[in-house]
C-alpha cells in the first residue's frame, strides 16, 4: 500500500495482524520493553521485522532499531527510513540516502478522529479545506488524512533537521488525482525556516496518500536535488 506512494529506489516491506509479532528481538530492543503491554511490544516486534526485511533487501546486514532523538529510528550508516504501526497494520520503508535526503510514512485506521482533535491540529485555513473536502467526497475521512500527512512531513523533517516540528507548522494542502476518489497527494507549506537541502532551502514538502482496506497512508519523499 506505501511501496505505490513512494519512488522506486525505496523499499517497502509491510505486515498486516499479527505478522511479525512475534519476531525475536536484538538484547538492546528487549531492554527498552521490560515495562511494556502485551501490544506495544507485538507492535515494536512487528515493524522492526519489516525493517530488518528491508534492510536485507537493500544488501544491507539486518541489525537493531533503537530509538534516537525524540524516539525517531536510528537507521543503519548510508540509509534513511521511516517506519509506521496502527491497529493490523505496520510497515517500514529503507532507501539509500545517496538516493534520497529523507523520507516519511505514516499509516491510521480509516476512521474519523476523536471529537476536538481535528480543532487540536489544523490550522483555520487546513480545517475549512477539510470541511469542502468531506462534503464532497465523504468516502474518505479527510480529517484522519490530515493527522497522517502531517505525521509523515513531522517524520521527514525531524531528520534534516533534528528539531520540533508543531502541527501549526506546516499547512497541509489535500487533493485527489485526477479520475480518483482515494488517491491523491498534499503540498505541506512550511510556516517556519526550512531545512537546506544540498544548495537550496526547502519551503514545503510534497506528499502522497491512499485510502484502501480500512486504512489511510500517507508518504513524503525529500530529494537531494
Amino acid at each position: 500500500m506505501i511501496e505505490e506512494l513512494l519512488p522506486r529506489t525505496v523499499v517497502v516491506v509491510e505486515a498486516y495482524g499479527d505478522d511479525g509479532a512475534d519476531a525475536p528481538l536484538y538484547p538492546e530492543e528487549a531492554a527498552l520493553l521490560t515495562r511494556a503491554v502485551p501490544k506495544r511490544r507485538r507492535e515494536f516486534a512487528a515493524v522492526r521485522s519489516c525493517a530488518r526485511r528491508a534492510m536485507r533487501k537493500l544488501g544491507v546486514p539486518a541489525r537493531p532499531v533503537l530509538p534516537g532523538e525524540r524516539g525517531a529510528p536510528v537507521w543503519p550508516d548510508g540509509l534513511t527510513g521511516s517506519m509506521t504501526h496502527c491497529e493490523g497494520y505496520c510497515a517500514a520503508a529503507l532507501v539509500r540516502a545517496a538516493d534520497l535526503a529523507s523520507l516519511g510514512i505514516d499509516a491510521e485506521t480509516h476512521g474519523p478522529l476523536p471529537e476536538g482533535v481535528l480543532a487540536s491540529v489544523s490550522l483555520p485555513e487546513e480545517a475549512a479545506r477539510i470541511g469542502r473536502l468531506s462534503a464532497e467526497r465523504p468516502a474518505v475521512h479527510w480529517d484522519r488524512l490530515l493527522f497522517s500527512a502531517k505525521e509523515s512531513v513531522y517524520k521527514a523533517w525531524f531528520p534534516l533537521t533534528g528539531e520540533w516540528l508543531d502541527f501549526h507548522e506546516a499547512d497541509i494542502d489535500l487533493f485527489t488525482d485526477p479520475g480518483e476518489r482515494t488517491r491523491g497527494g498534499f503540498r505541506a507549506a512550511l510556516l517556519v525556516p526550512g531545512p537546506r537541502v544540498g544548495d537550496r532551502r526547502l519551503d514545503h514538502f510534497d506528499g502522497r496518500w491512499t485510502a484502501e482496506g480500512g486504512l489511510v497512508a500517507t508518504a513524503v519523499a525529500v530529494p537531494h536535488g
